[in-house]
């Protein structure tokens, strides 16, 4: 099987090339502007994720495309940078796939497009969306146009991950690093939830989502545990072997100061130490369940919290990041 990976250079986008290696897959990198973090011997292409005749070109002879690549993050300030990029890409992206007879499409969107699962709730794949911020708003649209495009006869599968973590990753390193150095601060009466996965369960996963995923569906592939930031935060601190958090941020003026953060941070295009994107980690319940990957698919996450993060913690101090 020929598989092309867009967001190749991305976390999740890395991962996912080296489990398609290892399970015998043949496999094209899609990148723009970041290289590939690592020599994993693929063929890479080069090219915007508008640009249809780049994409065109990197999908001959193409079996699955795994579409992860996506405008992310606080740097990205324009509202239309991102429908650009994640609305706008994924259209290309789906209208290129058509056109060189790709037979399978694997659409990475968000948990995010829920919103605020509501308290006591664990999200299916039926729960309504109800995106908040505009790039989960923007995931949201890219995942209608992908699921539109599967009624017009285009076989997408569409994956929704948990609170993915892993080595590597920058995201979950920021929380640990905070941690870890004794400088993070809860938000009282936070009613956040998260379900995090490990990076090799997500990857084996979207492995059985390519092979036996059902057309039009979508799974949820995330890990067995739901835990507050509190939890997440102990959970950590016992791995550094430091002191749990106890300093906590009234919810209220966290919120404001989140808000004129990224204000004046994207002005200058950097990425603020607060923004109602990180803020959702700790007010925003993303309570899921991946009952339907289990059941059609025989996705089984084998990665507790408290393993996976020792484990990752240990792989930031053997390359010094901690």
């Amino acid at each position: 099987m020929q598989a092309l990976v867009t967001g190749a250079s991305g976390f999740i986008g890395s991962h996912l090339l080296r489990g398609l290696k290892a399970s015998g897959w043949q496999v094209r990198a899609y990148v723009h502007l970041t290289p590939l973090n690592e020599d994993l011997s693929v063929p890479v292409v080069s090219g915007d994720i508008l640009d249809s005749a780049a994409l065109e070109k990197a999908m001959a002879g193409v079996d699955v495309v795994f579409h992860l690549a996506a405008a992310v993050g606080s740097l990205v300030s324009a509202p239309r940078e991102f429908r650009q990029v994640n609305v706008g890409g994924t259209e290309a992206v789906l209208a290129a796939a058509r056109q060189a007879g790709v037979g399978r499409i694997v659409h990475f969107s968000s948990i995010g497009v829920l919103g605020a699962v509501r308290a006591g709730d664990v999200a299916d794949e039926a729960y309504s969306p109800s995106p908040r911020t505009l790039y989960d708003k923007t995931k949201f649209a890219a995942e209608e146009a992908a699921l539109r495009a599967g009624s017009d006869g285009l076989d997408v599968v569409i994956v929704r991950p948990g609170w993915v973590y892993g080595p590597g990753d920058r995201r979950t390193y920021k929380f640990i690093r905070a941690v870890c150095r004794g400088r993070f601060a809860l938000i009282a009466g936070a009613t956040g939830r998260q379900t995090p996965v490990y990076i090799d369960d997500l990857i084996a996963g979207t492995l059985l989502v390519a092979e036996k995923g059902l057309p039009g569906a979508v799974y949820h592939l995330a890990g067995d545990e739901i835990l507050s930031p509190d939890e997440m935060a102990r959970i950590v601190a016992a791995a550094c072997g430091v002191a749990v958090p106890r300093f906590k941020l009234p919810r209220k003026p966290a919120i404001v100061a989140a808000y004129l953060l990224e204000k004046a941070y994207g002005w200058v295009k950097k990425d603020p130490p607060l923004n109602r994107g990180k803020l959702a980690f700790f007010l925003d319940p993303k309570a899921m369940s991946s009952a339907r990957a289990k059941r059609e698919l025989g996705y089984a996450p084998a990665t507790a919290f408290r393993s996976g993060a020792a484990r990752v913690i240990a792989w930031y101090r053997e390359n010094g990041w901690l």
